[in-house]
């Protein structure tokens, strides 16, 4: 359980802000904690306007502060962050395709821009930074994956530049948010509602692990909470088949499989055989500690348990399962985005 206090008085920034993780953790510090700020950081003048109208935002105008600004530029990250406290790094390029045809603005975005928020970090005298990881980035098999794998080693290496100041950084990992734009809850549910009573399926052996973006946020929480530096932070959760998710969503149906696309994986992988040697496991998490050791204020929580060597969590082997019942009720709780 994370430091009630953890977030009050505290001056936050979120890049890529207007996301749906951006308003969920919003939502979540304003609900749970009493922040001094919180500065939304974004490109999107109109997702601005419209998350500064929604409620709870609204209400609490007087601590939000939106910040136009692109994580390519450093010069407006920095004056961003001037009194910040805690950085949480939510925006990138996520799409794969896009990723694919566009590799420069995903390297510009993805790699660039995380090498300039950790630079006005350690400049501006932030205190802690968690940013956003992916499965994709384990193992990457797609432009994307490669980029955050990256920028991952790249904010964990940061510690490596903290030298006397009292900054961390760390990463929190996981796949897709049940709901979220692009994935497959709502496509499967705009189908649905055209009428289809066959579902396409690219691989009847397909599993993905269930988190809700709650519990993404949680995990963020935890990581600023707890983290000394180069960790990554990964929840324990449950599978689930895509075909299950179908039968769940639409009772009866067919399905036809289509093949797996470019860029797609059988399973979610969140920790890798390679990875064992430095993850520990928890009751509700694990951590994987980065290889070097970076600055002397890096330790590793030694109330875990020590993974056995070649050790992976995968969507594919994991140990608890969502049954087709389990996943209709988990659906009701699923809002679209």
């Amino acid at each position: 359980m994370s430091d009630s206090r953890l977030l009050d008085d505290k001056v936050i920034l979120i890049t890529g802000g207007t996301g749906s993780f951006g308003k969920c953790f919003t939502r979540y510090a304003l609900k749970n904690y009493h922040p001094k700020k919180i500065i939304i950081y974004s490109r999107d003048e109109y997702k601005q306007f419209v998350m500064s109208n929604e409620s709870p935002f609204k209400e609490n105008a007087q601590i939000m502060r939106f910040f136009i600004g692109d994580v390519r530029d450093k010069e407006r990250l920095e004056r961003a962050m001037e009194g910040v406290d805690y950085v949480i790094h939510a925006a990138a390029l996520k799409q794969v395709p896009a990723c694919e045809y566009n590799p420069a603005e995903a390297i510009k975005t993805n790699i660039h821009g995380a090498m300039n928020v950790i630079d006005a970090s350690l400049d501006c005298g932030v205190k802690k930074v968690v940013a956003l990881s992916t499965d994709k980035a384990v193992n990457p098999v797609n432009l994307y994956g490669g980029t955050k794998l990256v920028s991952d080693k790249l904010f964990i290496a940061a510690n490596a530049y903290a030298g006397s100041k009292d900054i961390n950084f760390s990463i929190v990992r996981y796949g897709n948010v049940a709901g979220s734009r692009g994935s497959v809850i709502p496509f499967f549910r705009s189908l649905i509602e055209k009428g289809e009573t066959t579902l396409p399926i690219t691989d009847y052996r397909m599993t993905r692990f269930w988190i809700s973006l709650e519990q993404g946020v949680q995990l963020v929480i935890k990581a600023l909470d707890e983290a000394h530096g180069g960790e990554t932070f990964i929840s324990k959760i449950p599978s689930f088949y895509v075909k299950d998710l179908a039968e769940a969503l639409l009772p009866g149906c067919k399905t036809v499989e289509t093949g797996i696309r470019p860029g797609e994986k059988l399973h979610e992988i969140m920790i890798t055989p390679e990875d064992s040697y430095n993850t520990y496991e928890f009751e509700k998490n694990f951590i994987v500690y980065p290889q070097i050791t970076y600055n002397t204020r890096q330790v590793r929580d030694e109330s875990g348990k020590k993974v056995e060597e070649g050790f992976a969590y995968s969507s594919g082997t994991n140990k608890e399962w969502l049954s087709v019942e389990q996943i209709r009720e988990l659906l009701k709780t699923v809002e679209p985005d």
